[in-house]
């Protein structure tokens, strides 16, 4: 059995189940905040971890992440236990996977926060293809100066219609402002606004 942690209300109208990114676990000050913010906003989040994340808990060293077809089977895995109609995403590396399994476990949702359009420095190896024909709706909430993919370097792929971008002024992969920007607070609680309210439109 997978192990989860849930937030927001048990009869919320769409359930959101939200991976971790490459380097920080399911419980992250992000992914605690971001799931905590969006159960206020009546969604229930649910996070789970990859198998290399729950080596790293368990045993205290660090390791990489596993293969993509280990991440990818392990969405398929978690969403067959959940059940039901729900929504997908996650935290960078967790939301691409999220987005290449989304058509073929029927989400009705994908939600991408901080989605890693190439490399650091590596504009010239997108990781957009898969995009191109995307028919679930997603949103992908990102940081104009994002390392892993800014608002310059969106505006040259090719992405589907079905794909919406909220943008987070001067934010970075974390989506948070530099402080002459504005705050990392206000700027999380608007991006949690706009995945609530997308997620609503789902329901």
């Amino acid at each position: 059995m997978t192990e989860f942690l849930v937030n927001g209300p048990g009869d919320a109208p769409v359930t959101l189940v939200l991976a971790h990114g490459a380097g920080a676990p399911m419980d992250s000050g992000f992914m605690e905040a971001f799931a905590a913010g969006l159960g206020d906003r009546g969604v229930r989040v649910v996070r789970f971890e990859f198998p290399y994340m729950r080596a790293r808990r368990e045993s205290g060293s660090r390791r990489p992440p596993d293969r993509e077809a280990v991440l990818l089977n392990t969405w398929r895995e978690v969403i067959a236990e959940l059940g039901g109609h729900v929504a997908i995403g996650g935290k960078s590396m967790g939301g691409r996977m999220a987005s290449m399994v989304a058509e073929s476990v029927a989400a009705c949702a994908l939600v991408c926060l901080g989605y890693p359009f190439h490399a650091p420095g590596r504009p010239d190896k997108p990781r957009v293809a898969h995009l191109r024909d995307l028919a679930v709706p997603a949103l992908i909430v990102q940081g104009t100066r994002d390392p892993f993919g800014g608002r310059d370097d969106a505006a040259g792929y090719e992405l589907s219609d079905a794909i919406r971008v909220h943008w987070v002024e001067d934010g970075d992969h974390d989506l948070t402002p530099r402080k002459a920007a504005g705050s990392r607070d206000a700027a999380w609680a608007a991006a949690m606004d706009a995945v609530a309210a997308f997620l609503r439109e789902r329901a």
